[in-house]
């Protein structure tokens, strides 16, 4: 106990005490000593009573009062009680401020911010964004289904699938040259937040990235098979000091072509959102042909495994898939050392299939996994460049697998190689054809 309110306390006790002495020596006097004492203490127990009430209507009273002076325990009481109630009142101030600060800060957001009730997914606020965003009024879209409010956008599936729901980029049906960008927040138990963004702009200006990559691609095209004529005309044997100079003219030469036939095939594949053609891809061959070409590409220096025991075949471009898969095994040809083992693996997963390509090579350091598949992205920009990678084939890889619905895993470990796994879901795998088989088995 805290010493002002033992003080307190021991001084109405004294205070107590002096009062039934008093009235026992008053009742001694006049020769009813209980009758006296009784009054005296039924009249402490109405004082007390009534300091209680003073109590409980400060609790319930809303305006500010004052506490009575004085040094007894009813006194420290409403002492307290006033401490408690001034900082209730001051924490409470420093909240709604707070509070207001924040909805002010969410009402001016270029975004538009929705926030639902979890269950019943209506609405429960919205900021002013939202107002030209998603076309949502106050008061009429307070408490109203959000799905019904925005039914132009059709967003039943998505809200239903809750926590899982993945950011979507949907044409405004209000204004068709704005494209929106919805991502769903649950942020409590009982609440979610709509977030819209209009993401009109930053497409805009991708596209206009894209279109600048593949036109200047494309007009690179014409000078360099220009310089590649010119340099096969050029004979070494009768200019031997030129030799180094025409070999290394002639690798670079080579190295931007590649350079340029992989951005043009990334922009076309950057530009689809489908597959143009879809069939069956017959892995056997498929398969056949990447261990040929790893063989190729080593030219003895590695060991080359190639496993199949998937049993099946895929369904999507035959083209593609064949870019992405030699890809993967050119990159664990190029990043082995010599004496090194490729390994090329086909197998069945769950219902789907996965086909991995695993080296033994330098591998890669775990900072660098999360960006490794992005354009021009490189480890070890010296070693890349003695490899004559271009650094698009990981990116080209991604965007193939993307237009199959399916998905690339990397695992590694520095030292001791890397996997690169290519996913397929159930509804990309196929029976094997024997037919195919039977033609790529040698």
């Amino acid at each position: 106990m805290p010493p002002r309110s033992h003080s307190a306390w021991l001084r109405t006790l004294g205070q107590l005490a002096l009062i039934l002495a008093g009235a026992a020596v008053l009742g001694l006097a006049i020769g009813y000593p209980w009758p006296v004492i009784t009054f005296a203490a039924l009249g402490v127990v109405a004082w007390h009573y009534w300091r209680l009430r003073n109590v409980l209507l400060r609790l319930t009273a809303r305006q500010r009062l004052k506490s009575p002076l004085g040094d007894g325990i009813w006194n420290e009481l409403d002492r307290l009680l006033h401490r408690s109630q001034s900082e209730m009142r001051a924490r409470k101030k420093r909240l709604i401020e707070m509070l207001r600060a924040y909805r002010a800060a969410a009402a001016a957001m270029p975004d538009a911010i929705v926030v639902v009730e979890r269950n019943s997914q209506r609405i429960q606020w919205f900021n002013h964004s939202a107002n030209s965003l998603l076309q949502l009024r106050y008061p009429r879209d307070i408490g109203a289904p959000l799905a019904q409010r925005l039914q132009p956008l059709q967003l039943s599936h998505w809200l239903a699938s809750g926590r899982n729901a993945e950011t979507l980029e949907i044409a405004s049906p209000w204004n068709p040259a704005v494209t929106l960008s919805l991502r769903l927040i649950p942020y409590s138990d009982d609440l979610w937040m709509l977030v819209a963004r209009d993401v009109s702009r930053l497409l805009q200006l991708e596209q206009m990235r894209r279109d600048f990559v593949a036109n200047v691609s494309h007009e690179l095209r014409t000078p360099l098979t220009v310089v590649h004529g010119y340099l096969d005309m050029l004979d070494p044997d009768e200019h031997p000091d030129w030799a180094p100079m025409l070999a290394e003219m002639q690798r670079q030469s080579q190295r931007m072509t590649q350079l340029v036939e992989d951005l043009l095939m990334l922009s076309r594949l950057e530009s689809q959102d489908s597959l143009p053609a879809e069939e069956t891809v017959a892995m056997a061959p498929m398969i056949a042909t990447l261990r040929r070409e790893a063989n190729a590409l080593s030219q003895g220096r590695h060991e080359v495994i190639v496993e199949d025991t998937a049993g099946v075949d895929l369904w999507g471009s035959n083209k593609e898939l064949h870019s992405a898969f030699s890809n993967l095994v050119s990159n664990a040809v190029r990043y082995t050392p010599a004496g090194g083992t490729i390994r090329v693996r086909f197998r069945r997963e769950d219902k789907g299939a996965v086909l991995e390509v695993i080296d033994s090579g330098y591998g890669i350091p775990a900072a660098h996994l999360p960006r490794i598949t992005e354009r021009f992205y490189r480890v070890s920009t010296s070693r890349s460049r003695e490899s004559g990678g271009t650094g698009l084939g990981l990116s080209i890889v991604k965007h193939v697998l993307n237009l199959h619905q399916a998905r690339l895993e990397i695992t590694s470990e520095v030292g001791r190689g890397s996997t690169f796994s290519c996913h397929f879901g159930a509804d990309r795998v196929r029976p094997r054809d024997e037919f195919a088989l039977s033609e790529a088995l040698p």
